[in-house]
């Protein structure tokens, strides 16, 4: 652990929350728009999350923010650290890195602040961000050792060949990857993702993060993608990855995960493409305790961007422990009621409270409203907050303890 922060960079920390609270989303646009100006640092990004709604610049603003909040007691940040350490690890983040977020973090302040950000106030901000920047390669290190020492494990990128395309749905595709070099791969945590590194013509270099929707094993990957209207490398692998395309990745990473050692009842709760991590955890729990008490609940809006549907159905009927509820948000005609899907609606927190064990562990994956609801709504019912797990898609650009809020609240 690096050395602690003085007192006087913990008092100037505080103070300068008001106008993090004001200005936070400026400073963090500034700074991406500096460090962006070196091609090289705006590669180690996923760039569709810099556009539009601008969700990364919203992620780091609150991740400031709430480090600013909680600089003199850090303890109720170190889930969020290791959420971080594991994406960097995916996007094969270096120590050598962190300088540039520096120098663009504390111009930023500056520029966005002015006379505000005194020498004292970012001589602060600095000590302040190579504490945590200690923190968090100290624990990447870690990560990294144990992906190299791990059979099948590698660090850095490892080429990775399409062996199998499957349409899901009419927005959905699952892709097969194997090594190139013909070797073992390394066992992922049911619910971990895979990052890739992406150089398209026309798009350029890009990253993006994948879950892997299959159950651990020694020879392959499978991740499930769904179309984005605007998403650039989903349209590019839906309209030219093929058997034999070559992709380069990342070892697996990612906190949320199913802990296949315990029998204690499960939901897996899903919506949308949500269901990939979902799917990696019931077929690990078929294989593995088929008895295991576990709730299968998905909602999609009909049967046309339904995926997995039948994959589901058939890893229910080789586990007794496995029940499924399916929701359709808005059925289409040729839908069937009681065959293709079970209720009608919207996945709510009251069903799944009304239908599981007290002491089931919920696993929850999807649109953010989607978690929203059910998060809050399960919350509110008394759950506990120790078991209620969840998977943000991108980057989480609302704070995660709102998730536990109602929309009332």
């Amino acid at each position: 652990m690096p050395a602690p922060l003085s007192d006087r960079t913990v008092a100037l920390i505080k103070a300068t929350v008001p106008a993090l609270e004001q200005h936070g989303l400026a400073i963090t646009r500034r700074m991406y728009e500096l460090m962006f100006r070196n091609p090289a640092i705006a590669e180690l990004f996923n760039q569709s999350h810099q556009d539009g709604a601008a969700a990364q610049p919203r992620a780091l603003a609150g991740a400031v923010l709430a480090y600013a909040r909680h600089i003199d007691d850090l303890a109720p940040l170190s889930g969020a650290v290791e959420r971080i350490a594991q994406k960097h690890v995916a996007l094969n983040i270096l120590p050598e890195h962190y300088p540039h977020v520096a120098t663009a973090l504390l111009a930023a302040i500056g520029d966005v602040l002015g006379d505000a950000a005194s020498a004292e106030i970012l001589a602060a901000w600095g000590e302040a961000y190579w504490f945590l920047a200690e923190v968090l390669v100290g624990r990447e290190a870690s990560i990294y050792r144990d992906l190299a020492a791990a059979p099948g494990g590698w660090n850095g990128w490892r080429d990775f060949v399409i062996e199998a395309v499957v349409e899901e749905s009419s927005v959905i595709r699952s892709f097969t990857l194997v090594p190139d070099d013909g070797g073992p791969v390394l066992r992922h945590r049911p619910g971990q993702y895979l990052g890739f590194a992406f150089d398209v013509p026309g798009i350029g270099a890009q990253r993006r993060n994948y879950s892997i929707s299959c159950a651990p094993n020694d020879r392959a990957y499978r991740i499930t993608v769904k179309r984005e209207a605007m998403g650039r490398i989903s349209n590019w692998l839906h309209g030219h990855a093929r058997p034999g395309t070559m992709l380069r990745v990342a070892a697996p990473a990612g906190d949320f995960f199913l802990d296949p050692a315990s029998t204690a009842p499960v939901a897996l709760v899903s919506g949308g493409v949500g269901l990939t991590p979902m799917v990696s955890m019931l077929e690990t729990i078929v294989a593995t305790t088929p008895h295991r008490p576990v709730f299968w609940v998905h909602g999609a809006l009909n049967g046309s961007v339904h995926a997995m549907r039948e994959h589901v159905r058939a890893l229910e009927a080789q586990a007794p422990g496995v029940s499924t509820a399916t929701f359709y948000a808005e059925p289409a005609a040729a839908d069937r009621l009681g065959v293709d899907y079970d209720h009608e609606g919207l996945v709510t927190a009251a069903f799944l409270h009304a239908h599981v064990p007290a002491e089931t562990v919920f696993h929850v994956c999807g649109p953010k409203p989607f978690m929203r609801a059910v998060i809050g709504g399960l919350a509110a019912l008394g759950v506990p907050g120790e078991r209620l797990r969840f998977e943000f898609f991108g980057p989480a650009d609302e704070d995660p303890a709102a998730l536990f809020q109602t929309e009332a609240a």
